[in-house]
């Protein structure tokens, strides 16, 4: 189960509805061994895309550098689907290589609801669990 506190759940759906109709993406940062989200760290989607996202490799290098030398790793990995489920794609799995990670997905497909899923992804395996949002 995702455990994420209701200021990150937000901060997550607005990058999501601000850079729609593009995909959004970025991190969640935590202590190493923890399994909790504290430190959010939205990231450009290099690609620009309504339908693909990819890091900006220097971005991501700083920002895991950085994570190194705090002592944290990517808790959540998330990005926006904006014209179908939040449910991960062919190439979303396949591109999954941080298996601790929970990979959150927003769709912005309909602006009037939110849908925020959470996944565990290892091995092109898709478990989606359940997210309890902390006030």
């Amino acid at each position: 189960m995702l455990t994420i506190d209701r200021a990150t759940y937000d901060a997550i759906v607005a990058h999501a509805r601000a850079d729609h109709p593009d995909e959004a993406c970025g991190v969640v940062a935590g202590a190493a061994g923890s399994d909790q989200p504290t430190r959010f760290i939205p990231m450009v989607n290099a690609e620009r895309s309504p339908t693909f996202y990819r890091f900006d490799s220097a971005e991501q290098l700083k920002i895991w550098r950085e994570m190194d030398d705090r002592d944290e790793v990517p808790v959540v990995i998330y990005h926006s689907h904006t014209a179908t489920e939040a449910y991960p794609s062919r190439t979303d799995i396949s591109f999954a290589s941080e298996p601790d990670a929970h990979y959150v997905l927003v769709s912005t497909a309909d602006p009037q609801t939110e849908s925020f899923r959470s996944f565990r992804i290892a091995d092109g395996v898709v478990t989606e669990e359940k997210v309890q949002v902390l006030p």
